[in-house]
């Protein structure tokens, strides 16, 4: 086996992935008819509508709700469910910070769990161990397209009387049963942020099967307005929430190649999965068998060092000088620095600090296990042709077979 490209070998790959986000000449299509039109706010254009009724359409729900990006979705979501000052919300340990943020904005406390150490989703034992007399929802993460386990979780907060909102940001196309997710629990949030399946750079879509929480949802995020009434009318202290027209056209067009663009990730995350997990030391995340399709916003595998012969850092470096795109694991949320230092969440909670935990002293041994040890690859490696997937495999048994050199 040749050389370590990081140790001066030539690397497995020179050329790149394809690029991401993708767009073509129906993206500027769609733009031009916006900017022509003159109607670049949503009250008064088409696109951000049809995108709603599409996305609604894909999900098997009336039109969702469009708003400015993935985070507002969540804060939306929560207030539209009624969780507001005093409520706790179980969250997972391992998620971007914007599932925990969401609900700090909306004065609910976050009470932070484990994760299920095979798929990084929230342990829905850990979650019935949490529950106590404050709390009022849980949020279940669907990490790197992978379903939280949705059956356990609808019984728990079915029986226990909690809301159960679906963080979706990296699950488009996802689907549990056969059911497309955010539509499992009460309420489903989706990002649009430039990294995620479909993007319009920033922009969110909140999807439900309950009317009221939609039709709550949209008047929180237009300043409290009601369909049809006096424009300066406000019946809830809401906020501006709005998508624009140029979102909408950007999504329309992303949306239109979706379903196929999923069908190619699909087939190369299962080609990896086979051929990765005949490397020693390699484990990509599980799929389990109700997760009947996977959205897959990155490419996940745990590296066990003592077996894999190098640390996931070592390996993750090693990948980058072979010509493979990586991105960052996230770190476990307890251990973040607004979480660590008291003052982190001031002035929010500064008359309220005894309700806030300790989150600095939580002991969450799976999610810091993970957040050590997981490489996550970019979309990018999954939107090429079997050969691009054979290169990673490629420099990954590559990276296996000389990790001796990086831990000299």
């Amino acid at each position: 086996m040749p050389q370590l490209a990081i140790k001066g070998g030539t690397p497995v790959r020179s050329g790149a992935y394809p690029a991401w986000p993708f767009a073509d000449g129906r993206e500027r299509e769609l733009l031009l008819e916006v900017l022509d039109c003159g109607n670049w706010w949503s009250s008064q254009g088409t696109k951000v509508k049809e995108f709603e009724a599409a996305w609604g359409r894909l999900h098997g729900t009336e039109p969702a709700v469009a708003v400015t990006n993935g985070t507002h979705t969540l804060e939306l979501a929560l207030m539209a469910l009624g969780i507001g000052e005093g409520d706790e919300v179980i969250v997972p340990d391992w998620s971007f910070i914007a599932t925990v943020s969401a609900v700090l904005m909306v004065n609910a406390v976050p009470v932070i769990v484990d994760v299920d150490p095979h798929t990084g989703c929230i342990d829905p034992e850990l979650v019935e161990n949490a529950i106590g007399p404050r709390t009022a929802a849980v949020i279940a993460v669907h990490v790197a397209g992978h379903p939280a386990d949705m059956d356990r979780l609808t019984e728990i907060c079915a029986r226990r009387s909690l809301v159960l909102i679906e963080d979706a940001a990296h699950a488009h196309g996802s689907t549990w049963n056969g059911q497309p997710v955010g539509t499992i629990g009460d309420a489903g949030s989706f990002s649009f942020q430039a990294s995620k399946l479909m993007t319009a750079g920033e922009g969110g879509a909140v999807v439900s099967r309950r009317p009221d929480v939609l039709g709550a949802v949209r008047s929180f995020g237009n300043c409290g307005r009601l369909p049809g009434a006096w424009f300066y009318a406000h019946y809830r202290l809401g906020g501006n929430f709005r998508m624009t027209e140029w979102q909408g056209a950007v999504l329309l067009a992303q949306l239109e190649r979706f379903p196929e663009q999923q069908r190619k990730r699909s087939a190369n995350a299962n080609y990896l999965n086979e051929a990765l997990a005949q490397i020693p030391g390699v484990h990509p995340q599980r799929r389990d068998p109700r997760c009947t399709s996977q959205g897959n916003y990155c490419y996940v595998v745990r590296i066990d060092a003592d077996v894999f012969g190098a640390t996931r850092e070592q390996t993750r470096l090693a990948l980058g000088a072979e010509g493979i795109p990586l991105t960052m694991a996230y770190p476990s949320l307890h251990s973040l620095d607004c979480f660590v230092d008291p003052d982190g969440l001031a002035p929010r909670y500064r008359k309220s600090r005894s309700l806030i935990p300790d989150y600095a002293t939580q002991e969450l041994p799976v999610t810091d296990r993970l957040a050590a040890q997981t490489l996550w690859f970019t979309t990018a490696i999954l939107m090429g042709t079997r050969r691009d997937c054979d290169d990673v495999v490629t420099a990954v048994r590559k990276v296996h077979d000389h990790a001796s050199e990086l831990t000299a």
